[in-house]
């Protein structure tokens, strides 16, 4: 017995809704956490609901992923030389913007509180295991 469309979207949209909050409850200074298509259209997206004052609208949100996933595209050109990605990092004066390929469809954009130093730490530590673990389910 096959699942419908719909019930396959739901079975998605759950998927993405427990993934972006594991990951955006595995450290306490991750503010927001969004999942995107190689589009950069934001799939899912999901903010700290304690101290957290977004600094961009939902659709600044938006056209900053599709940016950012534009200019991932632009690094693919170098990694038969470099090597794949692991993830880029953008600190500004107010927080730290970090994306992190989960597949070759799927991206992972977040943002860490600017006072966090620690960053490499929590995204090789916390976050890259979550994506490991949860990256065959994303597709």
């Amino acid at each position: 017995m096959s699942r419908s469309d719909n019930d396959m979207d739901n079975t998605t949209t759950k998927v993405l809704f427990d993934f972006t909050k594991n990951i955006l409850n595995s450290d306490k200074s991750i503010r927001w956490v969004a999942i995107t298509d190689q589009d950069g259209i934001i799939l899912n997206e999901q903010n700290r609901e304690e101290g957290y004052k977004s600094l961009l609208t939902k659709e600044e949100n938006q056209e900053s992923a599709v940016n950012t996933i534009i200019r991932q595209k632009t690094r693919t050109k170098f990694e038969p030389k470099i090597g794949k990605l692991s993830y880029a990092l953008g600190r500004y004066q107010k927080l730290s913007r970090c994306l992190i390929p989960i597949n070759e469809n799927y991206y992972l954009i977040l943002t860490i509180d600017f006072e966090e130093t620690n960053f490499d730490k929590i995204i090789i530590e916390k976050i890259v295991p979550l994506i490991k673990k949860e990256k065959f389910f994303i597709r």
